[in-house]
């Protein structure tokens, strides 16, 4: 490609992978010199420079087909600027890269987003994990068709958080909503925590690591629920349970039993600092992760996938064993090249360990430091050095760590339950990334091996959605090249040689060592353009994957490889009292492949796994998910470009985009071609023709022979976006020269008319202030004018108003004089009235006082009198009532002994009541006579005459009440003193009655 001065590019650098620059000049046909958006000047290479659009948008795109230039520093940059914009999601095609934020987005992943991406179409709403599950369960329900989501990237890039939010995302739609805590969605769910508490692992580059590849088949019925799951494990990191790494940690499970106080002192366990297993990085901890909150999840996951208590108590009864295991430490025995337990410490870990996995202690002291070699004549018991006891031990926690996990994995899936009528299923794959450290194992051949097989799928789905479109739009297509990765794959797996047939073959060879079996892949590899031989040393080699170079040791490839059961550990853990512990190995005593008699190894079983998990993912419609780490350090809002295109190129989306480059990697609609490139030939636009035919008028014009017309899309070859955009550009240029030339004369013309309407503005002021002046002073004189006649009225007005209030003043004090006198009169005749008024009324008042006062005299002796008629009339009713009831008291006088008994009894409590009665008497006597004493003093009559009307004497009231008769005597006990008695009280009553003529007064 050719540029041109002041051409935007991108070159080459070594920290920025790619720098922003322009184009200087030329220097040769094949030198450019550039300066950098720093300022730096720099000659570079033209074949290595590459065109920037200045044009694009600075939030980025959310899909890299839309990129107007699809290469590397375009698909680098496009992820950074979304990544500040914390738009952690982008699309390359049907391909979703997400970029590990390395924090918490609030209301990304909550109930109301996954509301929002429920069936709509795919694209219509911005990139997101939700968008990549709903499109495969809508795909999966209405075609019928089983999908798959594949989920790589490296440690730390968020694997295992996507691939649980896809998980989530489908339960959500395909869920019962049962409510039930245990339903298949649920259990689907919670084995994850299970899963990632004895799978999962801190290491340098992530603190929640898989240590394994996880495969879930999630099943649907025909009306799209949830009827089954499976889970498929591959490659367990075995060697983590004895042995890791600077600032690494062991599996979770271990730091959450210790961290659980309730269950640590049952087993005897402390600190992880205090285990060999545990101790050897040196970190205990994760940031903002409690391990007894974790153990309580685990244990609740557990309870939910259907994993009973007892077999709770089990398994963390084998994990404590594997701990205290790995505490037995081995000094030389008194033989030679024999091993015996270093001190006391050591054998109460053995103890422990014995007793957690119920095994008998000698037992299990014999098969870690003795061995049993058969042979034709009988067995040989050997003993085996302090270091060789190390080992199997090792290998015993190793083996029996990975049986626990297998059996939890079949354990998760028979609680679970699979559907075999189920109508097609969604399988999420996540697995390892690419690796490449500065030493590689065993490990990491087999990870690399798989990721070069999920390559291939990969081209090959990319090469065919590439083919489909072109079919859709029906175009004429070519046959498109691309990278194929088979023979590195036959290198790895083919037989009967390859890596791993000739790893298998020194494995068995019992004298063979990894010198051998470098030697061996050397001589039969020589020539392959994949294999190298590292200059110095004899026993690494270096295969050259789809994403680099990557050198190997096999230092450690003949033990790992190995995968059988020692005899010695096999009777020692079937001969266990738990049932638990012996059901682990007893399920793998028929199986060929586990038998120490027949050979078995890792890597054979792992191609196998691999095997049929391309067999699954090629019947079903697979989705990409491409995760990326930004940064090494986990920081957020940090974005190294040079370790994210290392991602890129290593995860297969830039040999994506190189696919998409090698056919029409330019694809615009006919609106949005018309759009930009129109102006090209603005002659045609006002022409009454489609859009399809106006584009290809376009093209012709421009000559341009690389393109192809779709049905709604127009194609173009690498390379023609650019010459449409460099016309665009020139046309642009020519015609901002233009305007700007018309900006400068409208300018020059808008400058001059304000001159001119400015000087004509001072000119029209000018003649205004002197008009004015003269204004001012006409006004001045006829305001002189104005001000004397006023002031010769006001003084006119004043004389005028003050001969007019001396007047007013005069009249007001006769007035006020007069008034004055004839008030005086009337109040002297109305005091006079009011003096003859009250005399009459006095004179009435006393008169009318005099006579109320005989009446009411009158009135208290007529009522005395009837009173005492009453009293006569009722005492004699009463005698002969108490007569009669002296007879029937005489009749019944037998029978009515206990009822006298209670009369005498209430005689006595009425004696005192008349007592005080008595009392009460006397105290109103002498009330009433004070009472009739100031009567009398206030009637009139007795004031004027001295004595009382009718005849009556003042002792008469007294000597009523105090008379002789009417006093009491004590009651006598026979009955007929009784009827004296009552007699006297009825007396006595009408005594204490006041006379009427008293309570009237009162």
């Amino acid at each position: 490609m050719i540029f041109c001065p002041g051409t935007a590019v991108w070159v080459e650098h070594p920290e920025l992978a790619w720098a922003e620059a322009e184009v200087v000049s030329l220097s040769s046909p094949s030198f450019i010199m550039v300066v950098l958006s720093s300022g730096v000047k720099a000659v570079v290479d033209g074949r290595k420079v590459l065109p920037r659009n200045t044009e694009a948008d600075l939030g980025g795109v959310d899909d890299m087909t839309k990129l107007v230039y699809l290469h590397e520093p375009g698909v680098l940059c496009n992820l950074a600027r979304r990544y500040t914009l914390n738009e952690i999601y982008t699309y390359t095609g049907h391909i979703l890269i997400a970029v590990n934020p390395f924090a918490k987005l609030p209301h990304l992943y909550d109930m109301h987003m996954m509301e929002q991406y429920k069936g709509v179409q795919f694209g219509e709403l911005s990139p997101h994990v939700f968008a990549i599950a709903d499109a495969s369960y809508r795909a999966m329900v209405s075609e019928g068709h089983s999908q798959s989501i594949l989920v790589s990237g490296e440690s730390g890039a968020g694997k295992t958080e996507t691939t649980k939010l896809i998980m989530r995302y489908l339960t959500f739609v395909g869920g019962r909503a049962t409510g039930d805590i245990r339903s298949v969605e649920q259990q689907v769910l919670e084995s994850n925590p299970l899963l990632e508490a004895f799978g999962n692992a801190r290491t340098v580059r992530n603190d929640n690591s898989s240590r394994f590849g996880k495969f879930v088949e999630i099943q649907f019925d025909k009306s799209g629920r949830i009827s089954g799951a499976a889970v498929r494990t591959y490659l367990l990191e075995r060697s983590r349970v004895v042995q890791i790494s600077k600032s690494e940690r062991n599996y979770h499970c271990f730091y959450q039993l210790c961290a659980s106080e309730q269950v640590a002192g049952k087993y005897k366990l402390a600190h992880p600092k205090n285990f060999n297993y545990l101790n050897q990085s040196h970190t205990y901890e994760l940031q903002g992760v409690s391990d007894a909150d974790e153990y309580l999840k685990t244990r609740r996951a557990m309870d939910i996938v259907g994993i009973c208590f007892a077999d709770q108590e089990a398994i963390f009864r084998i994990v404590a064993a594997i701990l205290h295991l790995g505490n037995i430490e081995f000094s030389p025995g008194k033989e030679f090249d024999s091993s015996a337990v270093k001190d006391a410490k050591s054998k109460f870990h053995l103890h422990m360990a014995s007793d957690l996995l119920m095994v008998d202690v000698s037992l299990l002291l014999s098969t870690l430091c003795y061995r049993t070699i058969k042979t034709p004549e009988g067995n040989i018991i050997k003993a085996v050095d302090s270091s060789a006891a190390v080992v199997g031990r090792d290998t015993l926690a190793k083996t029996v760590y990975a049986r626990l996990f297998d059996w939890l994995v079949d354990n998760i899936n028979k609680s679970i339950g699979q559907d075999m009528e189920s109508r097609a299923q969604i399988g999420v794959l996540d697995i390892y990334g690419f690796e490449s450290f500065t030493y590689n194992s065993f490990e990491q051949l087999c990870i690399n091996f798989a990721n070069e097989k999920l390559q291939q799928h990969f081209n090959k789905h990319v090469f065919k959605m590439e083919q489909e479109e072109y079919k859709t739009e029906e175009i004429s297509w070519s046959y498109i090249e691309f990278v194929d990765n088979q023979d590195i794959l036959d290198l790895i797996e083919k037989k009967p040689i390859g890596i791993i047939s000739l790893l298998d073959e020194a494995c068995m060879l019992g004298k063979s060592t990894h010198e051998t079996f470098a030697m061996k892949l050397f001589q039969n590899f020589r020539a392959h353009p994949r294999l190298e031989k590292p200059k110095l040393s004899k026993t690494d080699f270096c295969l050259s994957h789809f994403a680099g170079k990557v050198l190997y040791q096999t230092d450690l490839f003949l033990d790992k490889n190995r995968d059988y059961v020692i005899a010695e550990h096999q009777n020692l853990l079937c001969s266990s009292k738990c049932s638990f512990i012996s059901g682990l190995f007893a399920w793998h005593q028929d199986d060929p492949s586990k038998s120490s008699y027949k050979f078995s190894s890792v890597a054979s079983r792992f191609k196998q796994q691999l095997q049929a998990l391309m067999e699954t993912l090629s019947s079903t419609e697979p989705h990409y998910v491409r995760c990326v780490k930004p940064n090494s350090r986990n920081y957020p809002q940090k974005f190294e470009n040079v370790s994210v295109l290392q991602q890129l190129r290593s995860g297969g989306v830039l040999e994506a985009i190189r696919i998409s480059l090698a056919g029409y990697p330019t694809r615009r609609t006919y609106a949005e071609f018309i759009d930009r490139f129109g102006l090209l030939v603005p002659e045609h636009l006002m022409a009454r023709v489609d859009e399809k035919s106006l584009t290809e008028r376009i093209l012709k014009k421009l000559s341009l022979e690389n393109f192809q017309l779709g049905r709604t899309k127009v194609f173009l070859r690498a390379g023609q976006i650019a010459v449409l955009d460099s016309k665009r550009t020139e046309i642009l240029e020519k015609a901002s020269r233009i305007i700007q030339g018309c900006f400068r004369t409208f300018t020059a013309r808008n400058k001059f008319l304000s001159t001119r309407k400015a000087s004509m503005s001072l000119q029209a002021y000018c003649r205004g202030c002197l008009a004015r002046n003269v204004l001012e002073a006409k006004r001045q004189v006829a305001a002189a004018v104005s001000v004397e006649k006023y002031a010769r009225r006001w003084f006119c007005r004043c004389a005028y108003w003050h001969l007019r209030s001396a007047a007013i003043v005069i009249q007001s004090g006769v007035r006020y004089m007069l008034a004055v006198q004839s008030l005086l009169n009337l109040k002297k005749d109305e005091a006079a009235t009011i003096i003859q008024a009250w005399w009459r009324m006095q004179k009435i008042h006393n008169f009318h006082k005099h006579y109320r006062h005989a009446t009411i005299l009158v009135q208290c002796c007529w009522r005395q009198k009837l009173a005492k008629r009453a009293l006569r009339n009722l005492k004699q009713a009463k005698n002969i009532e108490l007569e009669q009831e002296l007879l029937k008291a005489q009749e019944c006088s037998h029978d009515n002994m206990d009822k006298l008994n209670g009369v005498e009894k209430n005689y006595v409590h009425l004696r005192d009541n008349l007592k005080s009665l008595e009392d009460k008497i006397s105290n109103l006597e002498d009330e009433n006579h004070v009472l009739r004493q100031k009567a009398l003093s206030l009637s009139p009559r007795h004031t004027r005459t001295g004595s009382l009307p009718f005849g009556a004497s003042p002792s008469c009231p007294k000597s009523f009440f105090e008379s002789s008769s009417m006093k009491l005597a004590p009651l006598p006990h026979n009955l007929t003193e009784l009827r004296r008695s009552r007699m006297s009280t009825d007396r006595h009553e009408v005594k204490c009655t006041p006379p009427p003529c008293m309570s009237l007064r009162s």
